[in-house]
């Protein structure tokens, strides 16, 4: 039985051209993830939800980023970041992940 918090751990994936590079060069998914999510629970996720094996999780909490407008400063949110390596082969359909 799946519980909430494997739906719940994964938030979006990030879709940048770094992350493009990534997956295609190795084979690496990036995704931002719950702030208390930790990497036993990110790859507990991605291995039920999408039928795979992972081979290895990174996580990376950034930075917020100071920006300026014409109307005032603020600063961008901070979020946790998770690079998820998959076994050869494998791979994630960002596009319609659940076929």
């Amino acid at each position: 039985m799946l519980s909430e918090k494997i739906y719940t751990t994964l938030k979006n994936p990030v879709i940048t051209e770094k992350a493009a590079i990534e997956k295609s060069t190795s084979n690496t998914y990036i995704f931002k993830v719950a702030k208390e999510a930790t990497k036993k629970d990110i790859k507990n996720s991605i291995e039920e939800i999408f039928s795979l094996t992972v081979d290895s999780v990174r996580v990376l909490n950034t930075k917020f980023k100071n920006k300026r407008t014409r109307f005032g400063k603020y600063k961008t949110s901070t979020y946790k970041k998770a690079y998820v390596k998959l076994a050869d082969g494998k791979e994630i359909n960002l596009e319609n992940p659940f076929k």
